[in-house]
């Protein structure tokens, strides 16, 4: 339950909002978590009037403020394809008009594949105060029950960064076609040959797989990874045996000529 709501007017302020102790005191910046129903008491500090909604291209790398919108984000004509698609299949219309992309990678939970994206991509988060850098995958298991808050008490996330040379291909399976996946596989390859693999569907966070310069060894290890993956949605015998398919089929995909 949100019992005080604040506008700050600068990074500063914001700042001092959320390290209080007092009143636990969360950034807002789409609103589709927090305004959700909840027993806990909690301030809000809206980021809106921050600034944090630039999206910019430097060089080979994407820079996206904190609160630019999902809708937003994919409007960007420097978004690559595959991300766009991913984003489609990520939430709805309406909410892509309004959740944040640093609210839904904090607020992420395994199924998510635009985060298991941008975990593959090896995403960096910058917090302040301090211009702290920090990779996606170092961050996603640091997030509490709290999963609207900033894992890092009393920090705040300006914008998030990604490359654009790297190639990404993704493919799931899902029991329907508008549902998350219960299985689902990015993989992302460098020039240099550097290879990241992250798998969604099951679980609190999408897991890396792989990251190394020996993609031969990412079907075994997408396998690996899920060896024990089971809940309702799926067996964990199942989803080992997909998230093997789905890697192969990325691989394939990047091996073809045009990819």
């Amino acid at each position: 339950m949100i019992i005080e709501y604040h506008r700050p007017k600068s990074l500063e302020e914001a700042l001092k909002l959320i390290g209080r102790t007092k009143i636990p005191t969360y950034p807002m910046g789409g609103g589709t978590v927090l305004n959700r129903p909840s027993q806990d008491r909690y301030a809000v500090a809206d980021l809106q009037s921050l600034g944090l909604d630039r999206l910019r291209k430097i060089g080979n790398t994407l820079e996206i403020g904190a609160t630019i919108t999902l809708q937003q984000l994919q409007n960007s004509t420097h978004l690559p394809e595959p991300l766009r698609q991913i984003l489609n299949l990520e939430v709805n219309f309406n909410l892509r008009q309004l959740a944040t992309v640093a609210g839904s990678l904090i607020s992420c939970d395994g199924r998510s594949l635009l985060a298991a994206a941008m975990l593959a991509l090896d995403a960096r988060l910058y917090l302040l105060p301090g211009e702290e850098e920090v990779h996606l995958g170092n961050l996603l298991p640091q997030r509490s029950m709290a999963k609207h808050a900033c894992p890092v008490p009393g920090k705040l996330i300006t914008k998030i960064t990604i490359p654009l040379q790297p190639e990404l291909c993704w493919e799931t399976v899902s029991r329907t076609p508008a549902d998350l996946p219960q299985v689902g596989a990015a993989l992302v390859r460098w020039s240099s040959g550097r290879t990241r693999l992250a798998l969604a569907g099951w679980g609190n966070s999408p897991l890396l797989a792989i990251d190394g310069n020996e993609p031969g060894g990412a079907v075994p290890a997408a396998q690996n990874a899920f060896a024990e993956a089971e809940d309702e949605w799926a067996s964990a015998e199942y989803r080992s045996e997909m998230a093997g398919v789905l890697t192969q089929r990325c691989q394939e995909t990047l091996k073809s000529p045009g990819s």
